[in-house]
């Protein structure tokens, strides 16, 4: 029989077994394992720092935080190092159970080494004189201590029974040998029943001071991703289930098992009943007055302090204080966010109908919103009401008006639920505009609901049934591939009608673009076209005609700027969620692609302050954009802000992950971290590959490749950016100012002596390039790419020329980190014709650069290249080195300079010293400094 691999996120249960819940994987094989700790490197090395001196730590933290599964990784690399490890976990009923966790550490002991008193407990769970006992065991531990390493690992200690406490208290007490550690984990906050046991001494009292106390933080939704991954969960499950989990570990495996079993990635799933019980845990233990003031929170639609004072709740500063100790709710600019999300749900379920009613009249009472007002109202009752439905249609068309779309749908919705039989047909018009609503403003929970409804209507109308469908489709994001059935289904029910056809055409056009086919997508992109304006839908028009630009212009035709003008001689279309779609939006991307980034930016920054206030995948859209315009115009910090902003709401509205992990990647190479980008880019290349998404599959290559020759992982670079060419030759694109990998390839080529290759791929990008007129900045980067192969082929001083030219266009362009990337290049070449002062010179210019514009990981580098120039090396340790920037091994080294491997070894020694690095990694990275 298989066993059951978990997280390690347990509980025990009443009876005091274990019990662990969650996503499960059953298999012999321990290999299947994920293969780290997920999100916990901070917290190990932490740990790994007092331990190493002597003294304990304390993990602190709510249930399911993951403090089991870092006590299990402790003890596995004490295991790994010969330790004693002696372990015990405390349980609810055996708390009451004298020495019963003293008995469980002492069965892990030969009992042939044990001192009398201790002896008799074991066997037979004596209980000796207090004091005997107590110096026994620290005798023993002091015995084991002499000998080597201990290492007593103490979970749940707020369920140890008050007797072992005591013993293994006044051993820690005593304890000077730095040799025995403790590791102490206990949940906080506490349970309404674990405060009414026994009491205990503090977990601190349990380990041998010094004593390092850690609160173990939630996960952060990129290591809530790689945890979910290693389960077999797709990485659009993310965005959402960290909204849902707010990053418990534990929860959100919980949760995943439900988003599992739903029926498909649109479609919210339900909230397991495991879940809301331990959540109900963690309610009840909180006073009264505290629950009482969270219901209220959990029933207001944007719940501040302030409101719930007016609602009633006058201790509501302090009672959101303590909840927020409890980690339940966390203040975010004065509002009440409830963490994780779910906690609203469970709260507001512990209450009877009748109550939230009471609550529902008292904060329509103290809202200074009228839409609020009337949604409170309507929530208040619960039979239909034709007045009622109208007042909250009203709400919705107001708050429409003023741009609060993540309303909308919940007011329509109520105003269905509230329709008496006689506005039936009012009530199908209601579903389908809270459907459209809800997928605008990426809410599927709302968007299931509507569309369910309204499907199961057979009163329906077509054209209705076909919006509910597209609304279904707009919220599959990049995932487009799994809608087929849906568009079927839709193309069945709109029939002949061009009106409801065109729409369609337009999604299927764009579902196309996604998966790839691009030709086809063009089609499509013409018939939507052509259907709209036979409809008289301009709005359709115009967007197909953005669509049809964006792919012949990646397909290499001329005439996407007058299927652009044409879109853009249209009406604006309105915002509706598509706006990424709109000829004004595809028009500050080509400004994008074609380096008017101050145009580009200042058309986004516009679009910003028209989206933000609704949210949804519209918002992400202008953020990503924002992200890319900065990044490329050397506005780092504005970049990473920009990036990880749209990182919150793509996670926030459970978009895919694709776009916003390819967008903060690019982010980081410019002005974070070199490793957090590859982390990224490599996430955002599996989550592309699970959703079919070609588009943001060959960017987040591109992302890959870049962070890999930057670290000096050149053949892992060349090996991303060859896949990154094999699709886009596949998908036809011919544009090499959109994604721009080309110069990036050549130079991996070029560094690993590909010569006949990378000129082949220059020649191909500087061919399309000319053909289709693309302006300096692509012209720039191939003429950088060009200098790179001809410093390779030993022509430095044609690359030095070619690179001062690069690099006063870059500055005519605004472009200051590939100014100063063409400048690290001359040093590099200047190094290499052993002109070391002119190499320092342009380094410190690049320097100077990066400095000025913030480009954290061009600093670092930058750095390098500026230091004092090593000794020159000779011929044969030149010859070394770049064999190893290569990827040789020493064997391969050796046999192709015909030297003994021990010559290779000490040759790279000395190479290493001259050179100021201790690795492989660290050679490559420095020889390469320059790309």
């Amino acid at each position: 029989m298989g066993t059951t691999i978990y997280y390690g996120v347990c509980v025990r249960s009443g009876s005091g077994s274990l019990v662990t819940w969650g996503i499960a994987l059953a298999t012999d094989d321990p290999a299947h394992r994920p293969a780290r700790l997920a999100g916990r490197t901070d917290v190990l090395l932490a740990i790994e720092a007092r331990l190493g001196s002597g003294g304990g730590v304390v993990l602190t933290g709510p249930s399911g935080i993951g403090k089991t599964a870092i006590l299990d990784a402790v003890a596995d690399a004490a295991h790994e190092r010969g330790e004693l490890v002696l372990r015990v976990a405390g349980a609810p009923t055996e708390r009451w159970v004298p020495f019963s966790a003293l008995a469980d550490l002492l069965a892990q002991l030969p009992h042939a080494t044990l001192p009398e008193p201790l002896r008799d407990l074991a066997a037979a769970g004596a209980d000796p004189p207090d004091l005997r006992l107590r110096q026994a065991w620290h005798e023993l531990l002091g015995a084991y201590g002499r000998r080597g390493n201990v290492l007593l690992l103490i979970d749940d200690a707020q369920w140890i029974d008050a007797a072992s406490a005591q013993v293994i208290g006044y051993s820690a007490r005593r304890t000077s040998n730095p040799r025995i550690r403790a590791v102490v984990a206990q949940r906080w906050p506490e349970s309404a029943g674990e405060r009414a046991a026994p009491p205990h001494p503090r977990a601190g009292n349990l380990t041998p001071p010094p004593v390092t106390e850690l609160t173990v933080p939630p996960l952060r939704a990129d290591d809530l991703a790689e945890l979910l991954a290693a389960h077999g969960l797709p990485y659009r499950a993310a965005g959402r289930l960290y909204a849902d989990s707010g990053g418990n570990p534990y929860l959100a495996l919980a949760l995943a098992g439900a988003f599992v079993d739903r029926g498909g990635a649109w479609r919210p799933a339900p909230l397991p009943e495991r879940v809301r019980a331990l959540l109900r845990e963690r309610i009840y233990g909180l006073p009264l007055g505290v629950r009482d003031t969270l219901l209220v929170a959990s029933l207001a639609t944007r719940p501040t302090v302030a409101q719930l004072r007016l609602a009633g709740r006058r201790d509501a500063e302090r009672d959101i204080r303590l909840a927020a100790q409890a980690g339940l709710v966390t203040m975010d600019g004065g509002l009440v966010r409830f963490t994780p999300s779910v906690v609203a749900t469970v709260v507001a379920d512990t209450a009877s109908l009748h109550r939230r009613a009471g609550i529902h009249h008292r904060l329509a009472s103290v809202a200074t919103d009228p839409v609020e007002a009337t949604r409170h109202r309507a929530l208040a009752g619960d039979f239909p009401d034709a007045d009622a439905a109208r007042s909250l249609v009203a709400a919705a068309e107001a708050a429409l008006a003023r741009g609060a779309r993540g309303l909308v749908a919940d007011l329509y919705l109520l105003a269905a639920d509230r329709t008496p039989p006689e506005l039936h047909r009012q009530r199908l018009d209601w579903l389908v505009a809270a459907a459209e609503a809800a997928a605008a403003t990426s809410r599927p929970e709302l968007a299931a609901r509507a569309a369910d409804a309204l499907l199961a209507d057979a009163d329906a109308p077509r054209g209705h049934r076909v919006r509910a469908r597209m609304a279904v489709i707009d919220l599959a994001g990049q995932a487009l591939s799994a809608m087929d059935e849906t568009f079927a289904a839709a193309l069945a029910d709109a029939g002949d009608d061009p009106a409801l056809l065109a729409p369609l055409r337009l999604r299927l056009a764009w579902q196309a673009m996604v998966e790839g086919a691009r030709e086809r997508g063009a089609g499509e992109a013409a018939e939507a076209i052509t259907l709209a304006e036979r409809a008289g839908d301009t709005a359709t028009a115009a967007m197909a005609g953005a669509v049809l630009a964006q792919m012949e212009r990646v397909l290499g035709r001329p005439q996407y700027a007058d299927t652009l003008k044409r879109a853009l001689a249209l009406p604006d279309p309105p915002i509706t969620g598509w706006l990424h779609l709109t000829p004004r939006y595809v028009a500050a991307r080509f400004a994008f692609f074609d380096d008017e980034l101050e145009a580009a930016r200042a058309e986004l920054l516009r679009m910003l302050t028209v989206v933000e206030p609704g949210g949804g995948e519209e918002l992400f859209e202008v953020l990503r954009s924002l992200a890319d315009v900065t990044t490329r115009a050397g506005r780092c910090r504005e970049a990473l802000d920009f990036a990880h902003r749209a990182e919150a709401v793509a996670e926030d509205c459970g978009l895919s992950p694709g776009p916003s992990w390819y967008t903060v990647a690019m982010a980081e190479l410019a002005g974070g971290s070199l490793t957090r980008a590859l982390a990224y880019a490599r996430r955002g290349v599996r989550a592309s590959e699970e959703e079919h998404d070609a588009i943001y599959l060959t960017r987040n290559l591109h992302a890959v490749g870049q962070a890999r020759l930057r670290t000096g992982d050149v053949r892992g670079a060349a090996a991303a950016l060859r896949r990154l060419r094999d699709l886009q030759h596949a998908q036809r694109i011919s544009d090499p100012s959109v994604v721009r990998w080309h110069d990036d390839f050549v130079t991996a080529l070029a560094s690993l002596g590909a010569h006949e290759e990378a000129a082949a791929a220059l020649t191909a990008a500087r061919a399309a390039a000319d053909r289709l007129g693309r302006g300096a900045g692509t012209r720039a980067r191939h003429g950088r790419a060009a200098a790179d192969l001809l410093a390779e082929r030993g022509e430095h001083d044609r690359a030095v020329g070619l690179l001062q030219d690069t690099a006063a266009r870059f500055t005519e362009l605004g472009q200051p980190i590939e100014y100063g990337h063409s400048l690290l290049i001359a040093a590099q070449v200047e190094r290499r014709r052993r002109r070391y002062a002119s190499a320092r010179s342009l380094a410190e210019r690049a320097l100077a650069t990066f400095t000025a514009v913030g480009a954290t990981p061009w600093i670092a580098q930058a750095t390098r290249a500026a230091a004092p120039d090593p000794a020159e090396l000779t011929a044969t340790e030149a010859r070394i080195a770049a064999l190893v920037r290569a990827g040789a091994s020493n064997r391969e080294i050796a046999a192709q300079l015909f030297l003994s491997i021990k010559t290779v070894e000490a040759t790279l020694t000395r190479v290493y010293r001259k050179l100021g690095v201790r690795s492989r990694t660290q050679l490559s990275s420095r020889l390469v400094q320059g790309l």
